[in-house]
C-alpha cells in the first residue's frame, strides 16, 4: 500500500490510490472545495498545515440539535410506519406497534455525531508539553452508518502525530473518531476529516490516520463477501513527506 498518498483497498479485491492526497471532501466539509494543484501555494520546508481549503473544518457548525431531536422524532417515526408497510409489513400487529419509535430514536443515536462540535471537545484538553516523539492511540473501535445504503460500518481507527510543542488528552483523540463516525458516511472522507480535524487543533509536525472496516453493504447484500475489509490511510505533514516516520508510524500500528 502506497502510504505517501491517501490509499483504499479492500482484502480480496484491488487496490486504488488517488493522487491527491485523499482530498475526497463533501458532506460536512460544505465550501471548502479542492483547489487545483496549479493554484495551490507552495509548501514551506516542513510544513505540517493542511491544505487552506480544509482549514476552518474542524470549527463547524453543529448541523442538529437536541431540540431538534425532539422535533423531529415524530416524522421519523412516521417514515419508518411508511416503510414498514412498503415492505409489506403491518406497523399494527403486536411486535411492530413502537418500532417506528424505537427505530427513529436508534437512526438519531447512530448520527449523533451531528450534534456535537469538534473545538466544544478540544478547547479545554490542548496542553503545552516539550514532547517531540510521536504519540499513538490505536485500535480505537469505531461505529458508523454507510450514506449510500443506511447500514452499518465498523472497525478500528489508529491515529498517530508528531507533536509541536502541543499535545491533545489521549481520550480526545477517540472523541474525535466519535463525533466523526457517528454521522452518515464514506470511509473515506472518515479519514480525512479525522486527521484534518488533529491537525487544526494542534499544528503538529505531522499526523497519521488509518482505518480498517467491515462495510455490512458488503457483507449482507451486494457482492456479500463475509471477510472483506477496506482500509484507508490519510497521511499529513512529516507523515506524508517522510518514508521513515511513515512506516515508523504503521510498523507501531501492527504490532
Amino acid at each position: 500500500m502506497e502510504h505517501s498518498k491517501k490509499t483504499k483497498y479492500s482484502s480480496g479485491d484491488r487496490k486504488d490510490s488517488s493522487a491527491d492526497g485523499g482530498a475526497v471532501l463533501n458532506g460536512h466539509f460544505d465550501g471548502m472545495a479542492k483547489r487545483p494543484a496549479a493554484a495551490s501555494p507552495a509548501a514551506e520546508p516542513g510544513s505540517h498545515r493542511a491544505t487552506s481549503s480544509v482549514m476552518e473544518s474542524w470549527k463547524e457548525e453543529r448541523t442538529r440539535s437536541l431540540e431538534d431531536n425532539e422535533m423531529s422524532l415524530p416524522s421519523l417515526a412516521a417514515a419508518y410506519t411508511t416503510i414498514l408497510r412498503g415492505l409489506g409489513e403491518d406497523p399494527q400487529r403486536q411486535g411492530l406497534l413502537k418500532t417506528p419509535w424505537r427505530a427513529a430514536t436508534a437512526m438519531q443515536f447512530f448520527t449523533k455525531g451531528y450534534q456535537e462540535k469538534i473545538i466544544d471537545v478540544l478547547n479545554d484538553a490542548i496542553f503545552d508539553e516539550d514532547h517531540d516523539e510521536m504519540v499513538i492511540v490505536k485500535d480505537i473501535d469505531m461505529f458508523s452508518m454507510c450514506e449510500h445504503h443506511l447500514v452499518p460500518i465498523f472497525g478500528r481507527v489508529h491515529i498517530g502525530y508528531l507533536p509541536n510543542k502541543r499535545v491533545l488528552g489521549l481520550s480526545k483523540l477517540a472523541r474525535i473518531v466519535e463525533i466523526y463516525s457517528r454521522r452518515l458516511q464514506v470511509q473515506e472522507r472518515l479519514t480525512k476529516q479525522i486527521a484534518v480535524a488533529i491537525t487544526e487543533a494542534l499544528q503538529p509536525t505531522g499526523v497519521g490516520v488509518v482505518v480498517e472496516a467491515t462495510h455490512m453493504c458488503m457483507v449482507m447484500r451486494g457482492v456479500q463477501k463475509m471477510n472483506s475489509k477496506t482500509v484507508t490511510s490519510t497521511m499529513l505533514g512529516v507523515f506524508r513527506e517522510d518514508p521513515k516516520t511513515r512506516d515508523e508510524f504503521l510498523t507501531l500500528i501492527r504490532s
